[in-house]
């Protein structure tokens, strides 16, 4: 006999003896009986069904990568990052590095400036430097929507704030404020996006015919048209990259393989004997134009270096390829006593499994002039 009918063995002829009351009483005393049962079972293994049942996930919530605030980050006291990554012999390879969400958008001391020129050059190079297809237009809305509502005022609280009921953006170095809503034109949420951040911004879908670029904003190309991979698969994209064929297999199913909030970084470089940082021509040579060597100004040669960065986004699944491009003059690289080094690696172009790099990197025009002044 278990506690329950114990304890009603005990109060049922009481009850059975009373006037009157004895419907109200046995109804109190029922309840009484019922929560001692559901007391004592808590002692027992006895448990309700629902409790032995596991918890459904939903698999249409979307887990946000975690960003950690850089709480006390004064962007006009933060120097540029030195990347140096030169070595003898040139192998074309992806070698990326792991990366974590917070380390998305690189910002330091020529943030303004740059912004500045960025806000320029999208006013005069319009559909050159932004566009879209219908088929990023919700891609685009998620990356302004995650930088404007979430990575920025995170990341960076001492230049971006949102307002108390979070509707408006506020850039607190350049006085602008945007709406956390995307704007339902995407070409106007990416120039947006590209005045806001110095990071050129390529979003990609896959496709059967591999991953295509589907929306950009990018205001420093370096020697070619940012409006020609609107559109475009990767084979197309790096049509005239040497031994491109060498790796694109193997890029496309790391960009498959991709995982949300598990991005990666890689860098490259060139040299240019100018200052721009937009520039659609010139410092590539293409197949079949013509090219010879050029004695070159060292107080206008500068190596210049794209540290690029490849995420997932969670909603639409795109893969953000987004690039900070740094100059650096050449004097700065030979004053640091890397002088050899980089002459070393600039020769060493020639030498890996891509010697067509040589030229077309340009390396055909200044790699002597340059090559002579680093170990002079």
């Amino acid at each position: 006999m278990d506690s329950f009918s114990r304890v009603g063995g005990i109060l049922m002829p009481v009850l059975s003896k009373q006037g009157p009351f004895v419907f109200l009483i046995l109804f109190s005393t029922t309840a009484v009986l019922l929560l001692l049962r559901t007391v004592l079972s808590r002692g027992t293994n006895e448990r309700p069904e629902s409790c032995l049942e596991k918890p459904k996930l939903d698999s249409s919530v979307v887990v946000v990568p975690t960003i950690n605030p850089l709480e006390e980050f004064r962007w006009e006291n933060e120097q540029q990052h030195k990347i140096r990554a030169f070595k003898p012999i040139y192998h074309i390879t992806m070698a990326v590095r792991s990366d974590t969400p917070s380390e998305l958008i690189t910002i330091d001391c020529g943030y303004l400036n740059r912004l500045r020129l960025r806000r320029e050059l999208l006013q005069s190079e319009n559909d050159t430097v932004h566009g879209c297809t219908s088929v990023g237009e919700d891609s685009v809305h998620e990356l302004y929507t995650y930088l404007i509502t979430d990575y920025l005022p995170n990341r960076y609280p001492t230049m971006f704030k949102l307002s108390y009921d979070k509707s408006m953006f506020f850039n607190l170095v350049t006085g602008e404020n945007h709406p956390t809503t995307p704007p339902s034109d995407p070409k106007a949420a990416l120039k947006i996006l590209g005045t806001t951040v110095e990071e050129d911004l390529f979003l990609l879908k896959n496709t059967p015919d591999g991953h295509q670029c589907v929306a950009f904003v990018c205001c420093f190309p370096s020697g070619w048209n940012p409006s020609s991979k609107l559109g475009a698969h990767m084979t197309k994209i790096h049509t005239t990259v040497p031994s491109y064929e060498k790796i694109g297999p193997s890029i496309e199913r790391f960009f498959s393989r991709l995982q949300v909030g598990k991005g990666v970084k890689r860098s490259n470089w060139t040299v240019q004997t100018h200052d721009k940082l937009f520039n659609v021509k010139g410092n590539h040579i293409r197949p079949g134009e013509e090219a010879e060597e050029e004695d070159i100004e060292v107080d206008k040669t500068f190596v210049r270096v794209e540290l690029q960065t490849l995420t997932r986004m969670p909603n639409t699944q795109a893969v953000l390829f987004s690039f900070k491009t740094y100059l650096y003059p050449i004097q700065e690289i030979k004053a640091e006593g890397l002088g050899t080094e980089f002459a070393d690696a600039i020769e060493g172009l020639q030498k890996g499994n891509a010697p067509g790099m040589w030229r077309y990197k340009g390396a055909i025009r200044w790699g002597k002039s340059v090559c002579e002044y680093l170990r002079a």
